[in-house]
């Protein structure tokens, strides 16, 4: 994984983990020790389908660049159907509290995403490769060497 996509998922990761553990002390206080596994599993949720998302968005990027936007797309509209599902699934339960998951899960989701936002905003990401470039320093030969065939 390149350093840029590692640095973006790692801008992302943390704030969202800190925003968890901030959930999960304000349920525990709220809702006892059920309220923070609650809020912990759904900060945990959410990490694991965005990193997963993002992992599959850097995978697409770099096999079929021109599928990017739209898989992006279907793959943010799939996260928060699984997202809806998981809270369906386990809004009955009784291994932690419901309400600290669900919370947890909608603050989440939202630190993660503007995290990435920012993170995108703040790369340095060149849209023109350097090396690739004619004429660039790196490729060994200049316009004007491949043009008369001679060396300098």
């Amino acid at each position: 994984m390149p350093s840029n996509d590692a640095r973006t998922l790692l801008q992302a990761v943390v704030p969202t983990a800190a925003a968890g553990v901030i959930a999960a002390v304000i349920s525990g206080v709220v809702a006892g020790g059920k309220g923070a596994i609650g809020a912990l599993v759904g900060a945990l949720v959410v990490i694991v389908f965005m990193g997963l998302g993002q992992l599959v968005l850097i995978r697409t990027a770099k096999s079929l660049p021109q599928l990017f936007q739209a898989m992006g797309l279907m793959l943010y509209v799939a996260q928060l159907l699984l997202l809806l599902i998981f809270v369906a699934i386990f809004k009955d339960t009784t291994l932690f509290n419901p309400k600290a998951f669900a919370i947890a899960l909608v603050v989440s989701t939202v630190v993660w995403m503007a995290a990435q936002a920012r993170a995108h905003m703040k790369a340095k990401i060149f849209y023109i490769d350097p090396e690739s470039a004619p004429g660039s320093k790196g490729s060994g030969t200049s316009e004007r060497d491949e043009k008369t065939g001679s060396s300098s």
